[in-house]
């Protein structure tokens, strides 16, 4: 089905978001692993996954609406030299997320692409959750403090 041609380009936007966030994660992800942080390191891991998973969503839709996903192209990764660092850079990874979803959700309502919709909406809810859970987090390590909260990340 051949889709429009400003959508697709916006998937692929989406796409390069979705990339990116893969591996600022992983490298979050494997960061809190070095330092002992299991519990981190495994709701890092997870998270990378889920992005991988909307990667391969916004695939197949573009493949599906015949246009050619582009999965070279990375934005900045912003990696975090310690623990309330890679909330922040990872937290503002998934506000960037969430308002570029809300703008596509709104662009393929407008080109009449309730398909494309339907899947953007159910990335947004992940992206929902994501924020969410890293609010808490630093929510957290301003509560107890950082060593307190990093004596729950151990093992």
């Amino acid at each position: 089905m051949k889709g429009n041609a400003k959508l697709i380009a916006t998937l692929n936007d989406l796409l390069a978001d979705e990339l990116t966030a893969i591996n600022q994660y992983i490298v979050h992800s494997e960061m809190c692993a070095n330092w002992g942080y299991e519990q981190l390191h495994k709701a890092m891991e997870k998270r990378a996954v889920d992005e991988m998973k909307h990667a391969e969503k916004l695939i197949g839709r573009i493949l599906f609406l015949e246009g050619r996903p582009v999965v070279s192209k990375l934005n900045a990764i912003s990696i975090g030299a310690e623990v309330p660092a890679q909330h922040a850079n990872d937290h503002a990874a998934e506000e960037g997320a969430i308002k570029a979803y809300n703008a596509a959700i709104k662009l393929a309502s407008e080109v009449g692409d309730n398909g494309t919709r339907e899947l953007l909406e159910s990335i947004l809810k992940d992206e929902e959750v994501h924020i969410d859970w890293l609010e808490a987090q630093l929510d957290q390590i301003k509560q107890m403090g950082l060593p307190s909260y990093l004596v729950e990340q151990l093992g």
